[in-house]
């Protein structure tokens, strides 16, 4: 028997756990968009003239919702792209994806947010609580990579490469266009929101054109 086996199997259940874990609170998160999409209230003579007038109204809601979920989407590929490249982990590296993972269950929040007051005064205080959400976000991402990365003994053969790709896409592009996205939403609602939808779009191709350059 060779020995290494029972250092891989114990290997692959711990970072096993944590990404069964990890999709947990991912699908949790996404599925909790959903109930910005309300139903209407009755009221008045009820037609289907009506009930589609009612539907459009909520158009904010389908926005906020669509945006929010393909966002969490790609951060959930990206994040089981982040552990593709890890073998092992450690203490860090939990604690590191344990803080992304708690502002995974804050998007619902500032979605909300966003749903209920892109119509308002105070659609832009909505806006940029949204965007300076996906700023903290994209710094989490960061931290759990760098944690990845530091000293190279959590990574499969090769990877370092790739995640100091990923740690640069990080703190390059996310975090100053989300806070970029932050920054201009008293100005303009619809340029902050069009920044967030922009990137994920941008993650969501990158994601294609990476593809499973690494497998266990």
């Amino acid at each position: 028997m060779d020995p290494a086996r029972p250092n891989d199997s114990a290997t692959e259940k711990e970072t096993g756990r944590l990404e069964a874990f990890s999709d947990g609170v991912f699908s949790i998160a996404m599925t909790l968009l959903v109930l910005e999409l309300k139903v209407p209230t009755l009221s008045g003579p009820v037609t289907g003239a009506w009930l589609c007038g009612q539907l459009a109204k909520q158009w904010p809601s389908y926005f906020a919702f669509t945006t929010s979920f393909f966002t969490v989407l790609i951060m959930w590929i990206n994040h089981h792209g982040i552990f593709k490249l890890v073998r092992k982990i450690d203490a860090l590296l939990l604690f590191t994806n344990g803080l992304l993972l708690l502002m995974v269950t804050v998007v619902p929040f500032p979605t909300a947010l966003v749903a209920s007051y892109l119509r308002t005064p105070a659609a832009s205080t909505a806006c940029a609580v949204y965007a300076g959400t996906f700023v903290i976000i994209s710094v989490a991402y960061g931290l759990l990579l760098l944690a990845a990365r530091r000293g190279g003994r959590l990574l499969i053969h090769g990877a370092a490469g790739e995640v100091s790709r990923r740690v640069k896409d990080c703190f390059c592009i996310g975090v100053p266009l989300y806070l970029l996205a932050a920054l201009v939403a008293p100005w303009s609602r619809w340029l902050s929101l069009g920044i967030c939808t922009a990137l994920w779009v941008f993650w969501s191709v990158g994601s294609l054109e990476r593809g499973p350059a690494f497998r266990r």
